[in-house]
């Protein structure tokens, strides 16, 4: 009988060199080692990975990219596995970019006004936390990593413990207890221990890092270790080569932790350092639900770390995140890109919402209709122009939240009325 071949030998994943150099503390600039276990640098704040962009230039084309197959992996020589028998693949794929004419129109979008949305639902578990838990746990393998644990909102806990149990390692997750069951579920069929504590995922994290000692797990909290900016990056690499390497004027981002935000700007950079792009870039801006904003109050207070929020609430789970330990990273994307931060309510989320799955027949997920009603609240505002090209990030699959009963009972054994029907 013969062997069905893996993704990998079937060439899904391009075997070629890679160029990490080092890494190096996001606030500080230190140099640190790669190819060794790191959490936060030595001051406490989260690491970047840098590569030899000129050996990528030269070893690169787009035309080489193109003739890759359709996943994430076709950005190998930007990406920091070494081996290629590290790489855990659940069958990724690019996502797709949809527009949204409907709404257009209605909005009274004029020139080459247009709203896309990125929609990264259709990723192995359902979200783009796919991403950043693939690349985080190639590492840990390559690195020896036995034992993981995180916090979380529900849909990065779901990658984690999908791609942890692909590769073997044994995985702990800790969420609130009211993270929406679905999430909770995912989780713990996928193989995790999962606890759900009476908190929020400030205090998740917090057991996390306490019991690191204890139990022997490596903390993959976000941005707690330097991989998952690495795997979200690839929203910026896929999206600017689905635009025929030409940025969009805007992309409204929904903001928790902050590292697909951070991921793409960092992507930017690096495509316009091996010659893909030019020095346009879009604004980059922050959606936050107004019950759990502290990225946008520092950026109205011109704060370069936004403060604990207390009491934090939304219906959009996945952005509810009281500190961010990239706040200062998340804000420098935001000011040098003459982006903004802005918070919406949820009653605006629950509309919007309702309104992109009845106009255009797209069931988003709360968080990203978060960005269609700061985008509308923007574009209301005049801090957005009707003639831009926008991208709006669709964070998730909105099959995976609870919806609203919907239908009316309807007796086929009485008489009906068609008419009405």
């Amino acid at each position: 009988m013969t062997a069905v071949p893996s993704p990998v030998s079937q060439s899904l994943i391009p075997d070629t060199p890679t160029f990490v150099t080092h890494l190096e503390c996001g606030m500080t600039g230190e140099r640190l080692p790669a190819d060794t276990l790191h959490n936060l640098s030595p001051k406490g704040y989260p690491i970047l990975v840098r590569y030899d962009l000129a050996g990528v230039k030269a070893a690169l084309s787009k035309e080489k990219i193109a003739a890759r197959a359709p996943n994430w992996w076709r950005y190998r020589e930007l990406l920091p596995v070494r081996k290629t028998e590290n790489v855990v693949s659940l069958g990724e794929v690019m996502t797709p970019i949809l527009t949204l004419p409907r709404l257009a129109s209605q909005l009274g979008l004029r020139g080459d006004g247009e709203i896309i949305v990125k929609d990264e639902g259709r990723l192995p578990t359902g979200s783009f936390k796919a991403r950043g838990l693939a690349l985080a746990v190639c590492m840990a393998k390559e690195l020896g990593v036995k034992k993981m644990a995180m916090p979380t909102n529900g849909n990065a806990g779901a990658a984690l413990a999908a791609y942890a149990s692909r590769a073997g390692i044994e995985t702990v997750v800790f969420c609130p207890d009211d993270t929406p069951q679905v999430n909770m579920n995912e989780i713990a069929l996928q193989g995790a221990r999962l606890y759900k504590v009476n908190g929020l995922i400030n205090d998740c994290g917090k057991l996390v890092g306490a019991g690191k000692e204890a139990a022997g797990w490596f903390d993959t909290s976000t941005l707690k270790e330097p991989y998952r900016i690495e795997g979200k990056k690839t929203m910026g690499l896929e999206l600017a080569e689905q635009l025929g390497w030409e940025l969009p004027d805007a992309i409204f981002y929904p903001t928790g932790g902050g590292t697909g935000l951070i991921g793409m700007w960092k992507a930017f950079e690096e495509l316009e350092a091996i010659g893909f792009i030019g020095s346009k870039r879009p604004r980059m801006i922050a959606v936050q639900a107004a019950g759990c904003a502290p990225i946008v109050r520092a950026y109205q207070g011109n704060e370069r770390h936004a403060k604990l929020w207390e009491n934090a609430h939304t219906v959009a789970a996945g952005i509810r995140v009281p500190a961010a330990i990239g706040d200062f990273l998340i804000l420098d994307a935001v000011r040098n890109s003459n982006g903004f931060a802005v918070a919406v309510e949820d009653a605006a989320i629950t509309a919007a919402l309702d309104e992109v799955a009845k106009q255009e027949g797209f069931l988003m997920c709360p968080e990203g209709a978060a960005t269609y009603a700061a985008y509308k609240q923007a574009l209301a505002e005049g801090k957005v122009k009707k003639s831009d090209r926008v991208v709006l990030w669709n964070c998730a699959a909105g099959l995976k939240y609870p919806m609203p009963d919907g239908g009316q009972p309807l007796d086929r054994h009485g008489s009906i009325d068609y008419a009405r029907l």
